[in-house]
């Protein structure tokens, strides 16, 4: 038997996501990286089992991936085979055997208490540690991703909430603490107006007065990390992923959390049930007197 034909099948893949899905190029871009990924290993298949997908996660998994890499790369391989089997390109859809919520459910890393207080302290005085504690208190107050953040302008900002445009433009109202408050209007007040013009409306700017962009949030969350002594590998998601956490630890309704995070299914949000009792389960070991590990 000759070996399938892999690209004509992405090619189609690619159609089906940009024309019937309508995804944005991002994750289309996103999805098909993957898939070409995968792809590569089993060039001269004739056929294709959920085996070859575990043993290619399981070898992201040896070279260092991200879990959360790891877990798209998993989706976008999932959505793949779905629709190889819908168009009958392939007789089964190996996706049904790989049972993400139970096997692959991946954990995102949050940030305890101490080191969230740790990471807001690490800016300085500087007009630049103004904007950046701004910055660094916002998106630990709302769980803002970071392009959301980067999006924002003046007028999104009230006394007691802010205004956030998400996937799909959809927007959704957030409260905000005195906190952050506090690190914004300190912001506003000595830096932001040095720093922009009159017809530059973003909230966040860089020293050039253009608006700040996802690349930079993401390097001074990872400067700030270093100055606190924070060794986990985190970026400006670890933020959002620790907000919800720690609501979730302090009592809070998932619904409402999921209403803040701006996700379309409790399911993206159920998530972090999974972390806290995580959390509980690594607290109950440290702590309990007759605990004994095997």
């Amino acid at each position: 038997m000759s070996p399938l034909p892999l690209e004509n099948w992405l090619a189609d893949f690619v159609v089906h996501l940009k024309s019937e899905r309508a995804l944005s190029p991002h994750t289309v871009e996103a999805y098909q990286r993957d898939v070409e990924s995968f792809l590569q290993t089993v060039q001269q298949k004739t056929a294709i089992e959920a085996e070859d997908v575990v043993t290619w996660i399981g070898g992201g998994k040896k070279k260092g991936y991200a879990e959360t890499s790891l877990a798209r790369a998993l989706v976008a391989v999932k959505v793949f085979f779905r629709f190889l089997y819908r168009e009958k390109y392939v007789q089964k859809d190996i996706g049904t055997f790989l049972d993400t919520p139970k096997l692959w459910q991946t954990l995102p890393a949050v940030l305890s208490y101490v080191e969230v207080e740790k990471l807001l302290a690490a800016p300085d005085s500087s007009p630049l540690g103004i904007r950046d504690k701004a910055i660094l208190e916002l998106l630990y107050a709302t769980g803002c991703r970071v392009s959301e953040l980067c999006n924002l302008t003046m007028y999104d900002v009230d006394d007691e909430q802010i205004k956030v445009f998400g996937k799909g433009s959809k927007e959704r109202i957030v409260p905000i603490g005195s906190k952050a408050l506090e690190a914004i209007d300190h912001y506003l007040n000595t830096v932001r107006a040095k720093w922009g013009s009159e017809d530059q409306k973003a909230l966040f700017l860089s020293k050039k007065g253009t608006p700040i962009t996802r690349n930079e949030v993401w390097q001074r969350v990872k400067f700030y990390a270093r100055k606190a002594g924070i060794t986990k590998s985190i970026s400006p998601h670890t933020m959002r992923h620790s907000f919800a956490s720690h609501l979730l630890d302090r009592g809070a309704d998932l619904r409402i959390i999921q209403e803040m995070l701006g996700h379309a299914h409790i399911s993206s949000t159920d998530r972090y049930t999974h972390l806290t009792s995580s959390h509980i389960q690594e607290a109950f070991r440290a702590a309990h007197p007759r605990w004994e590990s095997t």
